[in-house]
């Protein structure tokens, strides 16, 4: 049976390393939009670096975020594998549908959503954990609000500091300055986003009394992640970068060093307090605050819009996606 097969245990510790590979395919345009279209690094390089800080954030972290994926969204009670392969499967779903869009949405939240939705299907709305969905959720508003207030800061900030040298030399200073503010949102990145398969795993393995009660993850568990992630940032998600890199606001290496750094800090901030954000929302509010700094019309905000609606729909789609896969996976084997 579905429900007792260690067999299965390990495919689906198998889906949900792949849905972190897809996480970090998905989210290579967070990582590495700015260094790119502001010329500092070609694709080809930019995605080796960021996966490098991906994986380097495993050393430099406790396991926070996975916690509250793992015990604050649904009752760890109903777990079981037929919840773990629906919520992945939702949440897989909606990123191969906002990548070929080409849509940078969250693929933390669409995980959130699976579980959700899951979650309810096996064992109603009373398995949910309140505390959790209400920290997380509220960050679909809080971390695109931080990274745009930060992002206008820091390129306000900049834009004083460098008052009186002239574009050549500025250009030169912040295509140095965006090597190392890159290399630490990708780090953020890493420490956020990796941890959130950890925390699905970790459920899984807690389900099956594989892990003791405190919830303590084992360090291959969290090395596999990390180099998931890291693999599917070296591949990349060529069609949400032009989005991120281009189609909200024209930016330079000034531009580019601010919305990264702005990014960096909340994330980071976000991770070491343990609520999982979206490295998505978070990126694209620092672009539009950097844009807004010169001027509200430098903002495209037809796409914004366009990537709100994203956001706004990733939970609810990704759990009716996950409600139905548990219903159907649970008819066929009855």
């Amino acid at each position: 049976m579905l429900e007792s097969s260690m067999a299965f245990v390990i495919f689906l510790i198998g889906v949900a390393l792949f849905f972190d590979f897809l996480n970090g395919f998905h989210d290579a345009a967070n990582s590495i939009s700015t260094v790119v279209s502001t010329r500092v690094l070609s694709p080809k390089f930019a995605v080796m670096w960021a996966a490098f800080f991906n994986f380097v954030a495993a050393f430099l972290i406790g396991t926070q975020v996975a916690h509250t994926v793992g015990k604050g969204i649904i009752s760890v009670n109903i777990v079981d594998n037929i919840v773990i392969l629906a919520a992945l499967t939702g949440a897989i779903a909606w990123n191969i549908i906002t990548w070929y869009y080409g849509l940078p949405s969250s693929s933390s939240h669409a995980l959130i959503g699976g579980l959700i939705g899951a979650g309810i299907a096996k064992g109603g709305i009373e398995t949910l954990v309140w505390w959790g969905i209400v920290k997380t959720t509220a960050f679909i508003v809080l971390s695109p609000a931080i990274g745009m207030f930060l992002g206008y800061i820091f390129m306000v900030v900049s834009i004083n500091l460098n008052r009186y040298s002239n574009i050549a030399k500025t250009d030169a200073i912040y295509r140095k300055l965006q090597l190392l503010s890159s290399a630490v949102y990708s780090t953020g990145h890493g420490m956020n986003d990796a941890q959130k398969t950890m925390g699905i795993i970790a459920l899984l393995l807690y389900s099956k009394g594989l892990i003791d009660p405190s919830f303590t993850i084992p360090a291959w568990v969290i090395i596999a992640c990390y180099s998931a992630i890291a693999l599917g940032t070296m591949f990349g998600g060529w069609r949400i970068v032009k989005t991120m890199g281009t189609k909200i606001t024209k930016l330079q290496p000034i531009g580019g060093f601010s919305a990264e750094a702005a990014a960096a800090c909340s994330i980071i901030g976000a991770s070491v307090a343990g609520i999982p954000v979206s490295t998505t929302h978070t990126i694209t509010g620092a672009i539009v605050g950097v844009g807004a700094s010169k001027r509200l019309s430098a903002v495209r905000w037809g796409v914004a819009g366009n990537i709100i609606w994203a956001w706004i729909l990733t939970i609810p789609i990704s759990a009716i996606i996950s409600s139905l896969m548990y219903l159907t996976v649970k008819f066929f084997i009855l």
